[in-house]
């Protein structure tokens, strides 16, 4: 996926160019990105191959879904865009293969996680592109913080109102997918008792968070405009909310997961996004009020900090009727509720597999901790989570 952001607030004679347009796309398709984390087989510490991992890529054409990222410990794989999972999937076995064949030049491997257990920001490496040197720059430490590794779903959307409508709608179930794909409980060398330790790197960065309550895409654009014209962003790249329109791809993005151990877990998340959306733009359940983010940082916190045993509070009009209640339970209620929305087997075991995961409180956080006590090493952990994802198969709590 190309990046193409091209923002302008353009008078032509006497028309009013639009000041960011929207791209429409076939509803509910979807693609994801995985940020990827390379570790070298000495002690499985990050590597800084990245560069040099992107010349061993093989076939060539994949190499315009295989990017560089802030540091040079990391790698994001694109996908393409797809309405099915199970085609998801088998491209992501694709990219994987490749992934793989190049990091066996280097003598590297390549996990999944959120974030990297024992290593330290200040000693990574600012990948060697204007824009990250820039972003450096402007933030600082934060910059070389950003070594964290998420996975972003992008699901189709026809207009810009309807991207809104979906950017907050989606906002709901933010502590469902930081919990399903929560896999940083390590950092910096210790155990942060966060199921989730990532989600807590990106809140320092400004302008992250939620996006501003509009429901319009022409009071979006004068908001963007604005920004824009008193140089607080220079795109819509510089916005790190939790979910942001897209407008380049006609997409609504969600940025808060953790990336998973494998990639049929990654792929199911997507999934799961997709039917949200197909039931979301349907069915239209939620009002936007300025009240819509009451309870959203108590929900985010304890999705992060406890995971699927988590509470997830739930907001009404009249508070007499506002309740609580375990972040699973709200899970499995919509899990079961999407069958409806489904429309093949594919979509089916995804909900089956997000299902036991909810069921059994799994997480990859917890896979990832008791990997550690039978290890009694971080770096064998690391050894471990990386044969996971290089590996042909998911793990059996996954299955």
């Amino acid at each position: 996926m190309t990046d193409n952001t091209q923002t302008h607030d353009v008078d032509v004679g006497e028309t009013k160019a639009e000041i960011l347009p929207f791209t429409s796309s076939s509803p509910f398709t979807m693609g994801i990105e995985l940020e990827l984390q390379l570790v070298n087989r000495r002690n499985y510490n990050l590597a800084s191959d990245a560069v040099d991992l992107l010349t061993w890529i093989e076939p060539r054409d994949l190499q315009k879904q295989i990017k560089l990222e802030m540091t040079q410990g990391m790698i994001e794989l694109n996908s393409d865009v797809h309405t099915r999972v199970d085609h998801l999937i088998e491209e992501l076995k694709g990219l994987r293969a490749a992934l793989n064949r190049g990091a066996q030049y280097l003598n590297i491997d390549v996990s999944g996680g959120g974030a990297h257990p024992f290593q330290h920001w200040n000693e990574q490496r600012i990948t060697p592109s204007e824009r990250f040197h820039h972003l450096h720059e402007k933030y600082g430490y934060l910059a070389k913080t950003f070594t964290v590794f998420g996975q972003h779903i992008h699901i189709g959307v026809p207009n810009g109102d309807d991207a809104l409508y979906l950017t907050h709608a989606f906002s709901r179930f933010v502590p469902h997918f930081i919990a399903l794909s929560a896999a940083s409980p390590f950092y910096q060398g210790a155990d942060t008792q966060f199921e989730s330790s990532r989600s807590n790197v990106v809140r320092a960065f400004p302008l992250s968070g939620t996006a501003p309550t509009l429901t319009r895409w022409t009071d979006f654009e004068s908001y963007y405009d604005e920004l824009l014209r008193i140089g607080i962003i220079g795109s819509m790249k510089d916005f790190y909310w939790d979910i942001r329109p897209k407008p380049e791809y006609g997409t609504v993005e969600i940025r808060v997961c953790d990336t998973p151990l494998t990639i049929e877990h990654a792929a199911h998340l997507g999934c799961y996004a997709q039917l949200l959306a197909r039931w979301i733009l349907t069915e239209r359940p939620y009002v936007i009020t300025n009240d819509f983010y009451l309870l959203y940082q108590y929900n985010r916190f304890e999705a992060s900090r406890y995971g699927l045993g988590g509470s997830m509070a739930l907001h009404s009009s009249n508070p007499a009727d506002s309740s609580k209640l375990p972040i699973y339970e709200h899970l499995l209620s919509h899990l079961q509720d999407l069958q409806r929305y489904t429309q093949n087997d594919a979509e089916q075991l995804a909900l089956k597999r997000l299902r036991h995961m909810a069921e059994g409180r799994l997480s990859d956080a917890s896979w990832l901790r008791q990997t550690f006590v039978q290890r009694g090493s971080l770096n064998d952990m690391m050894r471990l989570s990386s044969e996971l994802w290089m590996g042909q198969e998911p793990p059996p709590y996954y299955q």
